[in-house]
Formats: structure tokens, sequence, C-alpha cells
């Protein structure tokens, strides 16, 4: 219903009943619902120690990570996110270790693999980002122009998947990965059986993952498959604590 001031009033007397009307309009914003903070931003799930490393305790949907050094550390997340229930992709990485992975407790019927994708790997990942949850791409070498990467980045964010990157440059990435072994379980003096492996996980990032963090995380058999422990956290750079330190 239009105000009588508003049909029958003079000039004036209608310009001020709209101003009257405007200055009772709240500004943008001002009322509406504010943002429900306590709501979990959605991850895709992690081993247990590197979820120890990361704010939010799982990789955050809709973003690009980049991981490096050890393969064990790739293979796990692979692992986590298939035995969760979710879908996982490799472009890239014809020598990725399956039976790792399958110990470590992946499902391989939720992996695709395209081991050669030839030249236009970067147009496969986002064809995977369509319908996975999880989708790792190896540059092999190569940097990815900015606005080549923007527009992968955008997929990202609109299906909610995490662009894994590996073995190149990429522009941007919001959280880096970087594992490296400095030791072995079970192994004499040229005798013995590999128990285990040691790990030095560190993490940085922007954002509140900014920090630098950095954990010592042992790989151990148990029962069929492969567990994560952390056996402590470590401070500072990870290239300081690459030394070799042999475990009983």
């Amino acid at each position: 219903m239009v105000p009588a001031a508003l049909q029958h009033g003079t000039r004036d007397e209608r310009v001020a009943a709209l101003r009257r009307r405007l200055a009772a309009v709240p500004a943008k914003g001002v009322g509406a619902r504010p943002p429900d903070v306590t709501r979990p931003i959605p991850v895709v799930a992690v081993p247990p120690a590197v979820a120890e490393l990361l704010p939010r305790g799982g990789l955050v949907r809709g973003t690009v990570v980049s991981v490096s050094g050890s393969s064990s550390l790739l293979l796990g997340l692979l692992a986590a996110a298939t035995a969760e229930g979710g879908w996982a992709g490799v472009v890239g990485r014809p020598g990725l270790g399956l039976l790792a992975a399958v110990e470590m407790g992946a499902d391989l019927a939720r992996l695709a693999l395209v081991p050669c994708p030839g030249p236009n790997s970067v147009d496969v990942a986002a064809i995977l980002l369509d319908g996975l949850d999880l989708v790792v791409l190896d540059l092999a070498g190569v940097s990815v122009a900015p606005t080549r990467a923007r527009g992968l980045v955008a997929r990202a964010r609109h299906r909610g998947g995490v662009l894994v990157v590996t073995g190149g440059s990429w522009p941007g990435v919001e959280l880096g990965l970087h594992a490296e072994v400095v030791g072995y379980a079970g192994l004499g003096l040229g005798h013995g059986r590999l128990r285990g492996r040691e790990l030095i996980v560190a993490v940085q990032g922007r954002g509140q993952a900014g920090r630098r963090r950095t954990a010592r995380v042992l790989l151990h058999p148990e029962g069929s498959g492969v567990q994560w422990q952390t056996t402590l956290a470590v401070p500072g750079p990870v290239e300081e604590l690459s030394h070799q330190q042999a475990l009983g």
C-alpha cells in the first residue's frame, strides 16, 4: 500500500515523505543474522598426526595445498581421504606406491589415477575437481601461470574440493606441507627388519595457518595397516632437524 503522503501531497511533501521512509530502512547488513562462527568449516580428513598440525584439523575444502618431500605424507593424505568415504584422484606420478597407500588404509575403489596425463595435466585436474574431494596434481617441475592457476582455484572453491600440488611451482598456495624421513625403526647394524619410519612433518601457510608447526611422526605397522603416531612437537624449521636418527 502506498501512503497518502506519496500520492496527494505537494512535491516538497512527497520528497519529505520519501526521505522519512528511506531513513527508516536499515543499512546494508543491519539486522541481518550474524555469521555462525561456531559452525565447523568443512574439511577433508588427514592422518591424525597431521591433523594435530592443522588449524582446522584437516584440509579446508576449496583451497590449494602444496606437498613436498617424502611420498609417505602424500600417500597418507590419500589414504585418510578415501578411508573416510571421500573420493580422490591423482594426475601424474606414475610411480605412486599404491601398496603403501593400501597399507595406510586407502580405498583404491575411491581413487582415480591418471598417471600419464600428457601436456594438459592442469585441464585433467580441473575436470576431476568437478566430482572428487581431493585431487593431486603433479606439475613435473613446471611452473603454472597465475592466470591459469586462478581459474583452477576458483573451480576448487566452487566445487568444494581440495587441490594438492606436488613437484612444481604454483602461485598463491594457501598451505604448504613438507615431510622428511629422519630415521628408521627395527634396523640394526646390517640386519633386522624394518618396523617403521620416522618423519619430520612441517606445516606452514597463510592466515590462521601462518605460524609454522612441526612435529616428529612415527609410521609403524599395527594390525593390518600403518599407523601415524606423533612422538613429539619440534620447534623451528624442518631443515634444521634433517639429521639422521636411528630408532631402537
